[in-house]
C-alpha cells in the first residue's frame, strides 16, 4: 500500500493533466506556493494532514515542478506526539522557519504557547493566507486575527469560540469561511473543503476539481461554504436527551454538573463548561 501510494502522482499525472486544462485565475501564483503547518503537543492530525495532503496532489498544467512546497514548524525541532499518538519531527522551529505564503493552524492540544503567538502574529503580516481548521480558530482569535472578521470552528465550540472573543463573528452553518487573508475552517475534514477552495482561488476550478479527483474526493463542500446546515442551528435538548448547552454534546443526568439560571436548569458535560456558561451566559441561553 505504501508503493501504491508513493506512485500515485507519477501513475496518474497523464490523467490529471488532462482533467485539468489551464484555467487559473487571471494573476497565476508563483509556484510552487509554500504552506507552513504549525505543530504542537495534541495536534490533531485530520485537521493537518487533510489539507497536506490536497496541496501535495495539485498538478498545475504546464507547470514545471510541484504547485506548492510543503513544511511543518514547531516550537522547537524536537519530535512532536500529536493526536491518536503518531509522532512527528517538525522540519523547522519557529527560529529559523522560512517564511511561508500560506500558515494552516490545525486544533492544537493545549492552549496556544506565547512562542506559537508571536510567530503567528509576525508572519500572518506578510503571508497570502492564514488559516485554521476546526479549533485552530481558537489560536488565530488568540493571536488577534480574526477582530471583526466574520469565522466558523467546530460545530461543538461555536459558541464558546463567541463567548471567549466576542470581537469575532462566529458564523453556523458554515463549511469555511473566507475572509481574504485569513480562512477558517469547521471541524476536521471540513479543512479538506477549505484546502481544495484555496487551490481553486489560486489556480482555478479545473485544477481544483482535477485535485479532488485525483484524490477520490467526492465531497461538494469546497464548492458551496454554506454546506453545513446541519449545524446551522444549534441542538435542541430535551428531557428525554439533554444536551450540554456549551459545546452541545449529550450528558448524563445522573452525574452531570447542574446549574439553575434564570428559570432553566442546565447539564453539562464537564465542570469547563459549567463555568464556561457561568462566564458568558447570553451566548448558552436557551
Amino acid at each position: 500500500m505504501q508503493r501504491l501510494h508513493a506512485l500515485l502522482p507519477a501513475l496518474c499525472l497523464a490523467t490529471a493533466a488532462l482533467a485539468a486544462e489551464p484555467t487559473a485565475s487571471p494573476q497565476r501564483p508563483k509556484a510552487p506556493i509554500s504552506v507552513a503547518f504549525v505543530l504542537a503537543a495534541g495536534a490533531e492530525v485530520v485537521d493537518f494532514a487533510g489539507p497536506w495532503g490536497v496541496f501535495q496532489y495539485v498538478n498545475v498544467p504546464g507547470g514545471s515542478g510541484p504547485a506548492y512546497k510543503l513544511f511543518t514548524v514547531a516550537e522547537t525541532k524536537q519530535p512532536v506526539k500529536v493526536s491518536g499518538g503518531l509522532t512527528v519531527l517538525p522540519d523547522f522551529s519557529f527560529g529559523n522557519a522560512p517564511m511561508p505564503d500560506v500558515v494552516v493552524v490545525p486544533a492544537l492540544g493545549a492552549e496556544p504557547s506565547p512562542a506559537v503567538l508571536a510567530w503567528l502574529k509576525k508572519v500572518s503580516a506578510h503571508t497570502e493566507l492564514t488559516m485554521s481548521v476546526c479549533t485552530g480558530a481558537f489560536v488565530l482569535a488568540a493571536a488577534g486575527l480574526l477582530d471583526g472578521k466574520q469565522v466558523t470552528t467546530h460545530h461543538s465550540a461555536l459558541g464558546l469560540l463567541a463567548s471567549s472573543y466576542p470581537a469575532v463573528d462566529v458564523k453556523r452553518g458554515a463549511r469555511f469561511v473566507d475572509s481574504g487573508r485569513v480562512a477558517t475552517a469547521g471541524g476536521l475534514t471540513s479543512g479538506i473543503d477549505l484546502a481544495l477552495h484555496v487551490v481553486d482561488r489560486s489556480f482555478g476550478r479545473k485544477v481544483a476539481e482535477a485535485t479532488a479527483t485525483q484524490l477520490e474526493y467526492q465531497g461538494l463542500g469546497w464548492k458551496d461554504p454554506a454546506s453545513n446546515a446541519a449545524f446551522a442551528q444549534r441542538a435542541v435538548s430535551t428531557a428525554e436527551h439533554p444536551l450540554c448547552p456549551v459545546c452541545e454534546m449529550e450528558v448524563d443526568p445522573k452525574h452531570a454538573p447542574a446549574l439553575d439560571h434564570e428559570g432553566q436548569h442546565y447539564l453539562f458535560c464537564s465542570e469547563g463548561c459549567r463555568k464556561a456558561f457561568q462566564k458568558a451566559p447570553k451566548y448558552f441561553e436557551r
